[in-house]
């Protein structure tokens, strides 16, 4: 008996070794974030021949943060949105809006980046943002933001592996998305990803007002295992230009930003909001984005979809729940993430 026990200790402390020589369990509970940092680009007026244009730069990170506070994961996005108004004051806006990551080869980062390991060759965005993402996953957050210097660059070893652009806003987004990380159902093996879907209204200029294109940036994050969210989360930053008749810009590029997250109650839905349920109440929107995102879970993308109708509303049971919001724009970046 004695020497079955031996042996069977023997066994379990081989196995112990094995399991901790290949990273631990990998399907341990981890916590999960989402952030974003935004700035605005360049704005400029327009003349008789060039129409005047305004940019904003939205940064999208998520993590999963294991119980050592390392980096299990990340995957980063960018949204860089151009909008522009002519010289009589007319709003000039895409049809379509596709980040960084989604515009693939034609970014064109390889015919305009720049060599900074002096190999002669620059890879496309995505692939630099995946170099980098893999430099980050393994790492706490003082060891992720020491692979940047000088404020935007990222350390030698990474450009030796590809990544030569500049990095500064990535690990600021990741920064922010591992301050935001809070307890979830999601594992170290879960996949990770980032979905961003924009909107824009806008309003030409006349001799009394300026024109304005408010642009809205819904972006998410879903883990995911088999297809089916274990953790979502949601956050919306609102960008807004204005222009005067001649085309000259008014656009106050120092107010900076807060998403809608961010503001929390002040953003003040509960004063303005719809009270579409009938119960005479209206949550804070951050109230209401959670009560969306706990209806995602468990769900795959199609399902996901599925919970809104008439391109804008929830069904009725999440409205019932607290959520009277129109949520097509960040249902839509949901999906995108739980692809």
């Amino acid at each position: 008996m004695k020497k079955f026990l031996s042996v069977a200790l023997i066994v379990l402390m081989v196995l112990t070794t094995f399991v901790a020589c290949n990273g631990g369990d990998k399907t341990s509970p981890v916590k999960f974030g989402l952030g974003v940092y935004t700035v605005y680009g360049d704005v400029t007026n327009a003349d008789g021949e060039t129409n005047g244009s305004g940019e904003v730069i939205a940064t999208v990170a998520a993590v999963l943060v294991d119980a050592d506070g390392k980096i299990v994961k990340c995957d980063i996005d960018c949204a860089d949105l151009s909008v522009g108004y002519t010289s009589a004051g007319a709003a000039v806006v895409a049809d379509e809006f596709k980040t960084k990551y989604e515009l693939g080869t034609n970014y064109g980062m390889t015919a305009y980046g720049t060599d900074l390991n002096g190999d002669g060759v620059v890879k496309e965005w995505f692939e630099q943002i995946d170099i980098f993402e893999n430099a980050i996953a393994g790492k706490t957050l003082d060891e992720a933001k020491a692979l940047v210097v000088n404020g935007y660059q990222a350390v030698e070893d990474v450009q030796t592996a590809g990544c030569t652009m500049g990095v500064g806003d990535y690990i600021k987004a990741v920064e922010k998305a591992y301050a935001n990380a809070t307890e979830s159902a999601a594992t170290s093996a879960d996949a990770l990803k980032v979905g961003v879907k924009v909107s824009a209204d806008t309003a030409d200029a006349t001799a009394e007002a300026d024109g304005t294109i408010e642009v809205e940036i819904s972006v998410a994050a879903a883990a995911t295992n088999e297809g089916k969210v274990t953790a979502c989360a949601t956050d919306v930053v609102a960008a807004s230009f204005s222009f005067d008749a001649t085309g000259k810009a008014t656009t106050d590029i120092a107010a900076g930003f807060a998403t809608k997250l961010e503001l929390g109650a002040n953003y003040g839905m509960a004063a303005y909001g719809t009270d579409l349920n009938g119960d005479g109440v209206v949550k804070e929107w951050f109230e209401q984005a959670a009560a969306f995102n706990a209806a995602c879970l468990g769900k795959n993308a199609d399902e996901i979809a599925a919970l809104v109708v008439n391109g804008y509303q929830a069904v009725e049971e999440i409205q019932t729940a607290g959520c009277t919001m129109g949520v097509g724009d960040i249902a839509a970046a949901i999906v995108k993430a739980a692809k």
